[in-house]
């Protein structure tokens, strides 16, 4: 089943001859529990596909579905609730809360959202990334490697259908590298969710169920 569908998705940013084609065209279907990783190099649009899969911004035409549903007719305070609910993010940039602890960090979007954690899930998902002794460390107590399994686990705390990965293990060495990338693949398949993944790095878009590249704006290969 189709979870996440582009039509047509196009992104220009100015006019004239000083437009830029950030996105082209951009026609993309991802299945239910599929493992994608969109590569390309820098300035091919690879973000800021991932940024409109992910409803962080509007697209100059084109639509984006989410289990059929088109995302941007939603008015901006429901398409927040949405991808709140509906997606999780890990970007590159850790992006957690210094003075929070690992555990406050994780519970932070479904806290913010006005619900309770579910704390069984949680733990479930803590444990199978392996944070279960660091719950009371602060991010700076933390390697890089730990770090950003604290953003995965935040990420999946709202049980979201579909995880999207801005180059996740930018920050990491290759081993660390290949250690995150072994718990994302774990985690999405336990926990029954889509993953799509931008990265540069071709080894590491090689442990995708599917490689999709683009060039220029456009997809150039599937």
């Amino acid at each position: 089943m189709t979870i996440l569908e582009t039509r047509d998705l196009k992104k220009y940013y100015g006019s004239g001859e000083t437009q830029v084609k950030a996105l082209d065209g951009v026609d993309l279907k991802v299945e239910s529990g599929e493992f994608v990783a969109i590569v390309g190099t820098s300035g091919s649009g690879k973000s800021t596909l991932l940024h409109m899969l992910g409803g962080l911004d509007r697209p100059s035409s084109g639509s984006v579905l989410v289990n059929g549903r088109e995302i941007f007719n939603l008015k901006d305070e429901e398409l927040t609730i949405f991808r709140r609910r509906k997606i999780g993010f890990v970007f590159q940039a850790y992006n957690l809360v210094p003075v929070l602890s690992v555990y406050e960090n994780i519970v932070l979007p479904v806290e913010l959202d006005g619900r309770k954690p579910d704390r069984d899930y949680i733990h479930e998902v803590i444990n199978t990334l392996g944070l279960e002794k660091k719950l009371n460390n602060l991010p700076n107590q933390l390697s890089g490697g730990q770090q950003q399994r604290v953003a995965i686990a935040r990420a999946m705390a709202a049980k979201p259908a579909i995880l999207l990965a801005d180059e996740p293990t930018g920050n990491l060495d290759s081993k660390t590298s290949q250690d995150v990338l072994s718990l994302m693949k774990v985690t999405g398949q336990k926990f029954s969710q889509t993953m799509v993944m931008i990265t540069h790095n071709e080894e590491i878009a090689q442990t995708a169920h599917r490689i999709v590249r683009i060039e220029d704006g456009r997809i150039v290969r599937q």
